[in-house]
């Protein structure tokens, strides 16, 4: 049987994959700051709190992120950036993911197939970007993108069957996107039935990819 591990399993996205898995199978372990105090911004959280687990997993999933952090809304403008917003931006959003495949690596195994995926978001892509603004938000994205892609690099020598990549959910109604009632939203829990099955669908040899909800390859 499939063990999952979800981490962030207490935000719309987190609870709909935890959910999801189960319907699918899976016997799932959370962790999330709301429901276990775990702080991916703080190393010393996350060694303990996945130091305490016994593994092996056979897909651990970050879903942990923020567009808004401490009332700092994304940038319009380069005249809005500022210090705090980038390194509070970098502190959840690419190197908590970053901290938690750290200490995700003895929990995945060396035998078999095993896949750690980071949700990102394509406004990440440097590539796919057109339109300027989110500077801090954007760049924490790409960041966590690259984060990802070398430590896939290095996952493959320890672990053979491993895959790690970055994954973009689509726009999903939850409260991260409350603000923006304009775009289309699909619902956390269709989102998370996308995810899993992308996930099920990757092989090694994508492993440091960056892929959508549909499987698709997105530019970095």
């Amino acid at each position: 049987m499939e063990q999952v591990l979800i981490i962030g399993a207490s935000g719309g996205i987190g609870a709909a994959l935890a959910d999801e898995a189960r319907v699918r199978g899976a016997v799932v372990t959370t962790l999330s700051r709301r429901a276990d105090g775990l702080d991916v911004t703080d190393e010393a959280s996350v060694a303990s709190h996945l130091g305490a687990l016994p593994g092996p997993f056979d897909l651990v999933l970050v879903a942990t992120g923020a567009l808004v952090i401490d009332g700092m809304p994304p940038e319009k403008a380069l005249k809005s950036l500022s210090a705090p917003a980038l390194a509070a931006q970098f502190a959840l959003n690419a190197i908590g993911p970053a901290l938690v495949l750290k200490h995700s690596l003895r929990l995945m195994p060396r035998d078999r197939r095993a896949v750690f995926a980071a949700l990102s978001a394509r406004v990440g892509s440097i590539g796919d970007n057109a339109l300027g603004g989110w500077h801090s938000y954007r760049a924490a994205k790409a960041g966590l993108n690259q984060l990802i892609h070398g430590g896939a690099i290095e996952l493959a020598r320890s672990h053979k069957q491993a895959i790690a990549v970055c994954l973009h959910p689509g726009t999903v109604a939850t409260g991260f996107t409350a603000g923006f009632p304009d775009h289309d939203k699909v619902t956390p829990e269709q989102a998370a039935a996308n995810l899993l099955v992308v996930v099920a669908a990757l092989t090694p040899e994508q492993s440091g990819g960056f892929f959508d909800y549909a499987g698709r390859a997105i530019p970095w």
